[in-house]
């Protein structure tokens, strides 16, 4: 999988990039982070449990502030600007929050009228959504009645209504069986394929080796690490797996990603 700017040579700002990214509750748990991610690349986030991941993602999200450091979104200024931002971005979390007394077309055209999507575009694109991911047999039924991969499939849906061209993912695939696991990966890399970017924390080690086109590593709060999985392995040593590559780098081998 490459990257959109890749792929045609272009010169574009960058999708995401941080700089100096800082944040402490009663501890630092981000210090001072940089990262710059080209649109249309697929990137994987990893890290120990505690490393900073979410709140990175969050922060990226406006869902919280930094203590220090910027956040640019396609050369937007996302902390002096962050209506304008987030109408470019999507945020997934674990947690699927949507709506239970509604149904997923209900839930789709409420999200759209929050981003004043024109109704007949915001219409057609809930209803391509609901079939790409297979939930087309439950559209009209209550979100309360779903299971958690079909809640987190609505979520996603939810996510994509307004076109962003950046899709912030917080572990999307916990929870979710085979098939609809496969769904969600074969959305992503659609996204991915049509030059949308893609930030997503994974614990499942084998899902951002196959689909991520960069890795990043976090450990206490510090970006330890990050390249193609060609790149890590070099940097490591042999042909390790990436879960290998993984432990190797946060040293600390009785950890689980």
């Amino acid at each position: 999988m490459v990257s959109l700017a890749r792929r045609t040579g272009a010169v574009m700002p960058a999708a995401l990039a941080l700089s100096g990214l800082t944040k402490s509750f009663d501890r630092p748990v981000v210090r001072g982070v940089d990262l710059s991610i080209g649109a249309g690349e697929f990137y994987a986030l990893l890290g120990p449990n505690g490393a900073g991941k979410t709140t990175i993602l969050r922060m990226i999200a406006g869902l919280l502030r930094p203590d220090a450091g910027s956040i640019s979104i396609f050369g937007q200024d996302a902390l002096a600007d962050p209506v304008a931002a987030k109408r470019q971005m999507a945020w997934v979390s674990d947690e699927p929050m949507v709506y239970d007394r509604l149904t997923p077309l209900e839930y789709l055209e409420f999200v759209s009228g929050l981003w004043q999507v024109d109704p007949d575009h915001a219409r057609r694109s809930a209803h391509a959504l609901i079939d790409w991911l297979g939930l087309a047999p439950h559209a009209n039924e209550l979100c309360g009645g779903f299971s958690k991969g079909m809640l987190q499939k609505v979520a996603l849906a939810g996510a994509l209504v307004h076109d962003p061209k950046l899709i912030i993912l917080d572990e999307p695939l916990t929870g979710l069986d085979a098939g609809s696991a496969r769904q969600v990966k074969d959305v992503l890399r659609e996204k991915t394929a049509s030059g949308v970017t893609v930030i997503m924390t994974t614990h499942i080690l084998e899902v951002a080796e196959r689909m991520a086109e960069r890795i990043g590593v976090i450990a206490d709060g510090r970006l330890i690490a990050e390249g193609t999985l060609a790149e890590l392995r070099d940097r490591t040593g042999g042909e390790n797996t990436l879960e290998d590559i993984f432990l190797d780098l946060v040293g600390q081998g009785n950890l689980t990603p």
